[in-house]
């Protein structure tokens, strides 16, 4: 299982998605990095009702995977992993954009509601391509995956990358984040849009302040760090020999797919948060998810890296680790209090953002208040389970590492 996930993520998906996004970008003939500021005017001018879904689909991206997963990045990676985060989010721009638009294109409408994401437009898009039951298939288990990622990624991997960063057993900190979840879901997609609505901006602006008091404390260590990415990427123990390269170095394969793992581009979850929008525009809606990866991955992945590369801390012995020695070199005990209880409210905001993921998959798989129920049980009561680690790290990605 292992060797399986280390080539699935560390050869073929980076290779797939990066082919994709190329693909894409063709097709959309590169407008968003061609016409900018054509597009920032689409994402002001052009939403209503847009923006609460992108709240909801920034809950789901920002989270451990723009701290804990920059970090995994660079200690696995090195510097030069970072380039290829950056390359992976300029392709993935085009992916999120392809996808949302989709989302939108293909969404349902019920009691003046609206609802869809992935297996909506693989069913209704591929009707006409692959036949109808085909169709049906390939959405099926899409929705099914998006029901144990929501259980997996998008919950226990959460959980256990922030359970031991307050001074409380692993349980304790696990029933409280349960009961919290629970009490943020029951509203549903409305309550867990109003939540995030207020958490991810104050969130984000007060992770970027601390990461630029660094960087700007820091000003003359900037420049050398930029380089020390640029060399690193490309040098020949990073790129170790061209295209052949890319499957085995370590710098590229960690930079994609934790670049993947922070912005979920590709992956066809985020689009179900995007498709409840109430916005009429697919293209001012896809826009959005353009941004939605530009601000996860170019700024805050960025900023953490900066901050990371700066302080250069020595003696970590896990990704967390290395970021908290980063902020205490610089901030004391304030920095790290507050990179505590951060890291634990993105983990809480992705968790119910989730939870609206896989309930919304579940509706498509099967309908029901039965159905539902078990899931939000399983979904709250895999937050206390002890074994959880050990599981995830016999796939070869120990949580606290993500």
């Amino acid at each position: 299982m292992e060797i399986l996930n280390e080539y699935l993520s560390g050869i073929i998906m980076p290779v797939f998605l990066i082919a994709l996004g190329v693909f894409f970008a063709i097709k959309l003939k590169f407008f968003y990095i061609l016409h900018p500021i054509k597009t920032a005017k689409t994402i002001l001018f052009n939403q209503k009702g847009g923006l609460k879904a992108l709240s909801v689909a920034l809950a789901g991206t920002l989270g451990v995977g723009n701290i804990v997963g920059v970090a995994s990045a660079i200690m696995m990676g090195g510097a030069g992993s970072i380039f290829w985060m950056w390359l992976s989010a300029l392709c993935a721009m085009s992916l999120k954009y392809a996808e949302v638009h989709l989302a939108m294109q293909y969404r349902q409408r019920h009691n003046g509601t609206f609802y869809g994401g992935a297996p909506y437009y693989i069913r209704d898009g591929l009707k006409s391509r692959l036949g109808k039951k085909a169709s049906l298939f390939l959405s099926f288990i899409f929705a099914v995956f998006c029901i144990l990622n929501s259980l997996t990624t998008g919950n226990l991997v959460q959980i256990n990358a922030v359970s031991t960063l307050l001074p409380c057993s692993p349980l304790i900190f696990g029933i409280a984040f349960t009961v919290l979840s629970f009490i943020a879901t029951l509203g549903g997609v409305e309550r867990i849009s109003k939540i995030t609505s207020a958490l991810i901006p104050f969130l984000s602006l007060t992770y970027i302040i601390l990461c630029l008091i660094i960087i700007l404390g820091n000003w003359s260590a900037v420049v050398p760090t930029f380089v020390k990415i640029f060399k690193d990427a490309f040098s020949i123990e990073s790129a170790s020999g061209g295209f052949v390269g890319f499957g085995i170095s370590a710098s590229i394969r960690y930079g994609v797919s934790r670049g993947v793992l922070s912005n979920e581009a590709g992956c066809g979850t985020s689009p179900t948060a995007h498709a409840s929008s109430d916005c009429e525009s697919p293209h001012a809606q896809g826009c959005l998810g353009v941004f939605e990866v530009f601000v996860d991955t170019i700024v805050l992945c960025t900023l953490t890296a900066l901050v990371i590369l700066i302080a250069e801390p020595q003696g970590t012995k896990s990704a967390m680790d290395l970021v908290l020695s980063a902020f205490r070199k610089y901030l004391g005990d304030f920095g790290v209090t507050t990179i505590i209880l951060l890291s634990i409210s993105f983990a809480f905001a992705t968790v119910i953002c989730q939870y609206f993921y896989g309930t919304t998959a579940l509706k498509y798989v099967w309908d029901s208040a039965k159905s539902k129920s078990a899931f939000s049980f399983v979904f709250c009561r895999s937050k206390k389970q002890k074994r959880c680690r050990k599981r995830f790290s016999r796939l070869g990605r120990p949580s606290q590492e993500l």
